[in-house]
């Protein structure tokens, strides 16, 4: 059975809006693509030509529910690589439908990018392609969810779709469902469950980003203030009693180069989690004097997040605040956990993707449900 999809475009007045495509059934054809890999190659069906089965799971890097089932597709591939099973993941998701609140749960984006630094970091064995741009894969497939499997025979007939297995949490599952559908059609039987149900993060279509758009223009209409805060102030900041959230803390300020930089990065990184048990402050260093052009480098940025200005031009005092042992250079960045343990301290630019992985794997934060 071949399974013709129709995209039929509908019209919101001014706006064109494409309706999401129906899954492919049991017994479709697999449709073809022609897709880079994070390796830098471009991969079709035919480059899987020689495979018993094709496994194809549309996956990305951002959901949480995706990142759960990352090492059990890893071991289903290094499992059934050697009996003519071939497994690929493709990423479907469009970057720019996709906001920063929606990071939460990850270090990393869906952009072609950030998946060659996902692939490297997990250690990939398989290729994972990038469908982001045109999606046309994932028009022709049909996943709705993150991940979402499909299955195919050797003559490239789709036999499963659907879920890995039904345990989200990592370490509850081995993928039984996906291995069931695998087993059963290596030994020449019929799938006895080929559909299945998925959970996981909505496919991130590029006609729908109106809500990113939505939030981005809440987030800039945010107030923007910058508050005095003395010594003892900062010693409590840091000291992180009071709060349950961990706790970035920058020192910056407007003469310094460095600290204009990378100030961008984190602001994305409150973005990213400030829906969850984090916060960011950021603390200029800046003379009283200066505390206007401060306030409206703030506001540029819009960065809505807490932040003060030290109210003492003596900034010898404000080193001894915030640590004995910081040499004084800016910037100067501190992830604090509630209770005071400091688990982060870096004088000079951060490493945002190394911040934000330490952020993330916290034991505060997370990145499963």
């Amino acid at each position: 059975m071949l399974l013709i999809v129709l995209l039929i475009p509908v019209r919101l007045g001014s706006q064109t809006v494409q309706t999401e495509p129906e899954t492919i059934r049991p017994g479709s054809k697999a449709p073809d693509f022609n897709l880079p890999g994070v390796d830098g190659k471009m991969y079709t069906l035919k480059s899987f030509e020689k495979a018993t089965v094709l496994v194809i799971i549309f996956s990305c890097n951002h959901c949480p529910t995706a990142q759960a089932y990352e090492d059990r597709i890893i071991d289903i591939e290094k499992e059934y690589g050697s009996k003519g099973v071939a497994l690929i993941m493709i990423s479907p998701n469009a970057d720019k439908a996709l906001n920063y609140s929606e990071l939460g749960y990850s270090d990393m984006g869906d952009s072609y990018d950030d998946m060659k630094l996902r692939a490297a970091d997990k250690g990939f064995t398989f290729p994972y392609l990038y469908d982001g741009d045109e999606q046309k894969a994932a028009l022709a497939y049909g996943p709705v969810a993150t991940p979402h499997c499909f299955v195919f025979d050797n003559n490239r007939l789709l036999r499963y779709v659907g879920r890995i297995d039904g345990s989200e949490k990592p370490g509850t599952g081995k993928g039984e469902d996906l291995r069931n559908a695998i087993d059963n059609i290596l030994a020449g039987r019929q799938v006895n469950n080929p559909v299945t149900k998925v959970f996981g993060c909505s496919i991130k279509w590029s006609w729908k980003d109106e809500s990113t758009q939505r939030l981005y223009k809440q987030w800039a209409a945010l107030p923007v203030t910058l508050e005095e805060i003395n010594a003892k102030e900062i010693r409590e900041l840091i000291a992180n009693t009071t709060s349950d959230k961990l706790r970035l803390i920058n020192i910056w300020a407007t003469w310094c180069g460095p600290c204009i930089t990378e100030f961008p990065d984190l602001v994305i990184i409150d973005r990213m989690y400030r829906g969850r048990q984090f916060e960011f402050i950021s603390i200029s260093a800046d003379k009283q004097a200066r505390k206007g052009d401060a306030l409206r480098f703030l506001q540029k940025q819009q960065a809505s997040n807490k932040n003060f200005i030290f109210n003492d031009d003596d900034v010898y005092k404000l080193i001894e605040a915030v640590d004995p042992d910081w040499q004084g250079a800016l910037p100067f960045t501190m992830l604090i956990e509630p209770g005071g343990k400091i688990i982060y301290k870096k004088q000079d630019m951060i490493d945002p993707y190394a911040l934000k992985k330490l952020i993330v794997d916290n034991k505060y934060i997370g990145r499963y449900y």
